[in-house]
């Protein structure tokens, strides 16, 4: 009894891996998170072209709330309706987008089944991180040499921004560009100089991408270009491309 886990990537279908697509066209049952009932799935919009006719697909609701314990309730009830659809001897894959180990719902989902289910057997099949898209959009890198990189939630407690920018070189903030405002003021008041690299993107890889760079100077006391959960924030230290 096996059950997939397969990262989509940031939402281009081109970018699915081989590994990916083979696995999803053999699929007879596929499971993708959704933020509530009735909300189209990303993750199956990526994958929907390699659908079997026959696949069954389901949509699980991981709700966007910050209570550990409502949310602990929809992990346990998700693991268990995954579980038993694996026990039925069915090919099951679970989707979620990006890469399942970078602030997923399957790491949730995951740590049900070892805990909770012991006889289902887990393979985790990597995608591509919005992170890396993104670099890719921009043609720019995320390190070079002895350079350090951090990885923040924007959503989150930002008073850590001051603290993490004294040690690393690049920050890439994930998640919720509502905030990105408030994170620009912060690496201004933290020394990043004003001549830092910043870049924004939301909707990285599909229709609808906006991506922005700019020196930090010029981005302070401005309006950023995003407002939306999925959105990418990256700041360099060291603007190796400036002229």
């Amino acid at each position: 009894m096996k059950l997939f886990c397969v990262g989509c990537g940031p939402g281009d279908p081109e970018l699915l891996t081989v590994k990916a697509v083979n696995i999803i066209e053999a699929a007879e049952v596929i499971f993708a998170p959704t933020a509530r009932d009735g909300k189209p799935s990303i993750a199956l919009s990526v994958v929907e072209r390699h659908l079997k006719k026959s696949a069954r697909t389901v949509s699980l609701v991981f709700p966007m709330t910050k209570e550990r314990e409502s949310l602990r309730d929809y992990w346990k009830r998700n693991a268990l309706e995954i579980a038993d659809a694996v026990r039925s001897d069915k090919k099951v894959v679970y989707l979620t987008v990006g890469d399942p180990a970078l602030y997923s719902t399957w790491i949730y989902i995951h740590r049900e089944l070892v805990c909770n289910h012991e006889d289902i057997e887990i393979e985790i099949v990597p995608g591509v991180a919005s992170m890396f898209a993104f670099a890719a959009q921009a043609k720019m890198s995320l390190a070079e040499g002895d350079e350090t990189v951090a990885i923040i939630p924007a959503c989150y407690d930002l008073n850590r921004i001051k603290k993490v920018a004294n040690c690393c070189d690049t920050l890439i903030f994930l998640k919720d560009g509502r905030y990105f405002d408030r994170v620009i003021e912060m690496l201004s008041e933290a020394g990043f100089g004003d001549d830092s690299a910043i870049a924004i993107a939301q909707d990285v890889s599909v229709e609808g991408e906006i991506l922005k760079m700019n020196k930090l100077s010029d981005m302070v006391g401005t309006k950023g270009p995003t407002e939306k959960y999925f959105s990418i924030m990256v700041a360099k230290k060291k603007n190796h491309d400036r002229k």
